[in-house]
């Protein structure tokens, strides 16, 4: 009898969200136990919802944007969002430049896809967004991780960066703010980023889907902004700024000089056109989520949910002995570090497995972000106040006990 595998291509991708954490997770769910999940950056089971106006016109527009849109997206999404781009001062960027996609993951897979061949390299942070390590191996290419230092805010290691460059590099990918850490890039890190492109003709990838979850009265720079003689590919979309996750409704930019660029430009068209094109009533919100931006800023300033959160599960988790963490600026997760040597620990993907058996709330492992040493976590800090509280609190009462063997 024939049997059927999975493609090779499959074979050294690796995509942390099953495993056998989830399948215990959904086990348990299937047995009627309550799980309390601060493993993914999902705002809708928490209690968010998406701006009124928002949400009108898509049920306004419903009507109207049957059938296919052009493949790069509705005319009138991309105005929007050139005009979001020139307030970022994101240089050469038109309609025809941008992208819309089922969100951003999809088009994160369409640009290595477009670009890469069996071999090439691209400088890929630790710890990431795996969605960037998996797409670049499953279009053949290999994903070379450069450090983010914990002691200096998890800000990239320009000179790990530097030293993890050879001529097969093809493109250096940023993820700012960044997924899991939180941490947002001052300007100075970025112009140094910016100039190893420069110096080594690169192509960016700029990931920069929570630009508009920023606190503390800082700014996000886009990575655009500082590279005019360069093409950075920017990513961006409304899932977590507008809550709308499940809309999928993202986009891709290319911005700068694409003088030299036109052969991967026509591979990134090709591969637009093959799916059609994106979600049209999702396209057609973008233009209005666009020009409301005053609902995500009340969630982040003192008194807004977001920043509260922030506050207490940032307090609570350096309280707990063994456990320390760097604030966060941006998005909605940190990524707190465990002593591994005070519990014993040599697997960290046991470690939020036995937590999730004991006590019911399910974590994801550093190791799930391609961070090499069994000593961090993410947690994502959308439940209420009240909430965090309670896993706080079981958290610290489950490593009161916890050695591993």
């Amino acid at each position: 009898m024939r049997k059927f595998e999975k493609s090779t291509k499959l074979d050294n991708v690796c995509y942390d969200i099953r495993g056998p954490v989830m399948d215990e997770a959904n086990r348990m769910i299937a047995a009627g136990e309550k799980i309390v999940k601060l493993n993914i950056g999902n705002p809708a089971p928490f209690g968010f919802r998406a701006p009124e106006a928002v949400i009108r016109r898509m049920e306004d527009n419903l009507s109207n944007t049957e059938g296919y849109s052009d493949s790069k997206g509705l005319i009138e999404a991309r105005k929007a969002i050139a005009e979001y781009c020139k307030k970022k001062n994101m240089p050469n960027v038109t309609e025809d430049d941008i992208y819309t996609g089922n969100g951003v993951s999809e088009l994160i897979t369409l640009s290595m896809q477009g670009l890469l061949n069996n071999g090439d390299e691209v400088l890929v942070p630790s710890p990431d967004y795996p969605l960037w390590t998996a797409s670049v191996t499953l279009s053949g290419g290999t994903a070379v991780h450069y450090i983010c230092d914990e002691q200096a805010g998890w800000y990239p290691d320009i000179e790990d960066m530097r030293k993890k460059i050879t001529d097969r590099t093809k493109a250096i990918v940023v993820i700012n703010p960044n997924n899991p850490t939180g941490s947002l890039y001052p300007t100075e890190i970025l112009e140094q980023i910016v100039e190893l492109a420069r110096e080594f003709e690169l192509i960016l990838f700029a990931d920069e889907i929570y630009d508009r979850l920023v606190m503390d009265g800082l700014e996000h720079t886009a990575l655009a902004s500082l590279a005019p003689d360069l093409l950075t590919v920017s990513f961006n979309g409304l899932s977590k700024s507008h809550l709308l996750a499940g809309y999928r409704c993202g986009w891709m930019c290319l911005c700068g000089d694409k003088s030299r660029t036109q052969g991967y430009i026509e591979g990134i068209n090709l591969l637009s056109s093959m799916r059609l094109c994106s979600n049209v009533p999702a396209q057609s919100l973008i233009p209005a989520a666009l020009g409301c931006l005053e609902d995500t800023k009340k969630m982040l300033v003192p008194g807004g949910r977001v920043y509260e959160q922030r506050e207490y599960i940032y307090e609570a988790i350096n309280q707990i002995p063994g456990l320390s963490v760097v604030k966060p600026n941006a998005a909605f997760y940190m990524f707190p570090k465990i002593d591994s040597e005070r519990f014993h620990i040599t697997d960290d993907e046991k470690f939020v497995l036995d937590f999730l058996r004991e006590k019911k709330i399910l974590l994801t492992h550093g190791g799930g972000f391609h961070w090499t040493s069994p000593d961090h976590f993410r947690i994502v800090y959308l439940p209420c106040v009240e909430d965090l509280e309670k896993a706080a609190e079981a958290l610290g009462d489950f490593l009161k006990g916890y050695r591993q063997k």
